[in-house]
C-alpha cells in the first residue's frame, strides 16, 4: 500500500542481506517493520526444530506489526531471502506518522482486521484437504505479472503443512482443471473464480 510510504518520512531505512534475521520468534517488539525493497519469509519454528513458513512479504508490506500492538512476544521469525531495505517504526516515530497524517489510522485498523483474519484462516485451514489448503494459499499470495507467482513446491508444502510430493500431485490436478498453469519456480492462476469456487467449496 503506497500509504505507508507516510511512515518512512525523515527515516533511513536498514539494509539486509539474504539470510539476515529481521527479528526472532520469542522477542519482545519494540518496533515493527515496513518492507521497501525485496522480500522477507515470515515462519514459524517449533518444538522439534522444523520450520513452517507462513506468508513471504513483497515490497510495500508491513511486518511483525500485530506483536507489536498487542505488546506480546513475537510467534514468528523473520528473514530476507534477498538484499532488502527495511524502516523499523517504533511508537514514537508512529505516533508523529499519525499526528501529520491521521488519515492513515482507517486504513492501518483495516490492515490489522485483515491480518488477524488471514492468520484465523491459516490455522483453520490445517484440516483441510490438501487441494483446499494449496488452492487457498495461491489465492493469498500477491501475483506478479500474468497472475504469475513466485514459489517452489517445498516452499509451498512448508506453508501449509504437506509434503513435497503432496504439493507436487495437488498443483498438477489443478493444473489439469485449468486452474493454474506451471512453470519454473512459479505458478500461474489462470481461472480466480474457479480456484475460488474450490478452495472454499464445502
Amino acid at each position: 500500500m503506497a500509504g505507508w510510504d507516510l511512515l518512512a518520512e525523515g527515516r533511513r531505512p536498514r539494509h539486509y542481506r539474504a539470510g539476515q534475521l529481521v527479528y526472532l520468534q520469542g522477542a519482545r517488539p519494540d518496533c515493527f517493520y515496513y518492507l521497501i525493497s525485496g522480500s522477507v519469509r515470515s515462519f514459524l519454528s517449533t518444538g522439534d526444530g522444523e520450520e513452517r513458513v507462513l506468508a513471504v512479504h513483497r515490497a510495500g508490506d508491513l511486518m511483525g506489526e500485530a506483536s507489536f500492538f498487542d505488546g506480546c512476544p513475537r510467534v514468528t521469525s523473520a528473514m530476507a531471502l534477498e538484499e532488502c531495505r527495511i524502516l523499523a517504526i517504533d511508537q514514537a516515530q508512529l505516533d508523529g506518522a499519525f499526528q501529520r497524517h491521521p488519515e492513515l489510522a482507517l486504513p492501518m485498523l483495516q490492515h490489522l482486521a485483515r491480518t488477524v483474519r488471514l492468520l484465523s484462516d491459516h490455522v483453520g485451514a490445517a484440516s483441510l484437504p490438501a487441494r483446499q489448503r494449496v488452492a487457498r494459499w495461491l489465492l493469498a499470495q500477491p501475483l506478479g505479472e500474468g497472475g504469475a507467482l513466485k514459489a517452489t513446491h517445498e516452499g509451498i508444502g512448508q506453508a501449509v503443512g504437506l509434503s513435497r510430493v503432496t504439493v507436487s500431485r495437488v498443483l498438477g490436478e489443478l493444473s489439469g482443471l485449468g486452474l493454474t498453469a506451471l512453470g519454473y519456480r512459479s505458478v500461474a492462476v489462470l481461472d480466480r473464480a474457479g480456484l475460488e469456487a474450490l478452495a472454499f467449496e464445502a
